[in-house]
């Protein structure tokens, strides 16, 4: 059985490379139906931490195709990568294409495979947000209904599905970004907060990179002024810059206070120390949510809604928007001892959900 998967960002790499493992460790067992895989790197987003190192550190197998797409507006990037994806299934002739999530690699891989008739698995099916303006909305849904084998990390996005009809090919499997978080926590020995001068729970980790936020001045001048005053509250915020919001920075002439210490996108296991240690994070992306509940540390989220409902219920996140005073009463809560999270909850299931899809699909069979 072959199996094509799609990544285009660093995030996908990490969650296919737990994958990955889980094939190499089903291919192992005696008697079990051997799968190959090929992966398809369409370079949807550069990222200079995607080094060889990258790849050597974090266990990951190097994509047999590199599309080198880069950025571009929606249609252009995409269409782009309908081409070349194109290209590569017509080669391989695949029984199965394999993506993950909402971006537009996802979208394209999908498309491409769906005019095909090659069966998709989709892995994190079901999430939503109900904001349709959000690029990667469009393209959760889009997704969801042609996909084949719909794996979904918790049974509120099974519930998602079921609400616009579709119920066949569903299973729950729990996250993958659980089992490999699981994985990656026991490798994440760094000395990336000696390196800053920074101390264990005495700074508050910042990353921002939406759209929603960095292209909307009033945002992201109320945010800018959000973590200026965390960085009052706490002493420190750690800003972990996307080039993009740099540049936006840049161009709006928005300054940012001295107490916020600005780095590059740290690499993945140096994120993992920086997230365990924090005394809190300010962020709009949704990994790094989950990261945050995965790491037990409380989360704020800089936007108005979240895919990831699991860690509200539980507390462990709150919703604040680009909301200045709900960031200080979040943090004046968190200071008081009055926020509370549960960390108790397992909703996103229990470290095992590649082998879980592994062997689905080594089945052949709709789950």
């Amino acid at each position: 059985m072959k199996i094509v998967t799609v990544v285009g960002a660093r995030p996908q790499f990490i969650k296919a490379a737990t994958l990955s493992r889980a094939i190499a460790n089903h291919n192992s067992k005696s008697g079990s139906l051997s799968i190959e895989e090929k992966i398809i790197h369409t370079g949807q987003h550069y990222d200079p931490n995607m080094s060889d190192n990258f790849f050597e550190e974090l266990d990951i197998p190097r994509p047999h195709f590199h599309l080198n797409i880069g950025s571009g507006s929606q249609g252009s990037q995409t269409g782009k990568m309908l081409e070349k994806i194109e290209e590569v299934l017509l080669q391989e002739q695949p029984d199965c294409l394999l993506v993950y999530g909402d971006t537009n690699s996802t979208l394209a891989g999908v498309l491409v495979a769906a005019k095909l008739h090659i069966p998709i698995a989709h892995v994190e099916a079901g999430l939503r947000s109900f904001n349709r303006k959000m690029p990667e909305e469009v393209n959760r849904v889009l997704c969801d209904h042609v996909s084949t084998w719909l794996f979904c990390p918790t049974q509120v996005s099974v519930k998602n599905l079921k609400d616009e009809g579709i119920t066949y090919g569903v299973e729950c499997v729990g996250d993958i970004m659980y089992d490999g978080m699981l994985y990656y926590q026991g490798k994440a020995s760094s000395t990336i907060l000696a390196s800053l001068g920074i101390e264990s729970q005495k700074y508050i980790l910042a990353t921002v990179h939406r759209a929603e936020n960095t292209d909307d001045p009033d945002r992201l001048n109320a945010i800018v002024q959000a973590l200026s005053n965390a960085a009052d509250s706490v002493g420190t915020v750690v800003l972990a810059l996307h080039p993009r919001t740099r540049k936006v920075l840049s161009q709006q002439g928005i300054k940012l206070s001295k107490s916020i210490k600005v780095i590059d996108p740290a690499p993945y296991l140096e994120t993992i120390k920086l997230l365990q240690n924090a005394k809190a994070i300010m962020t709009d992306s949704g990994g790094m949510q989950k990261e945050a509940f995965f790491l037990q540390t409380p989360c704020l989220t800089l936007r108005d809604e979240t895919e990831w409902v699991e860690t509200i219920e539980c507390g462990a996140n709150k919703l604040v928007g680009a909301d200045v005073k709900k960031t200080a009463q979040a943090f004046q809560q968190l200071e008081s001892g009055d926020w509370e999270p549960d960390f108790s909850a397992s909703p996103y299931g229990s470290g095992n959900t590649a082998e879980i899809i592994v062997d689905c699909l080594a089945k052949n069979l709709p789950c």
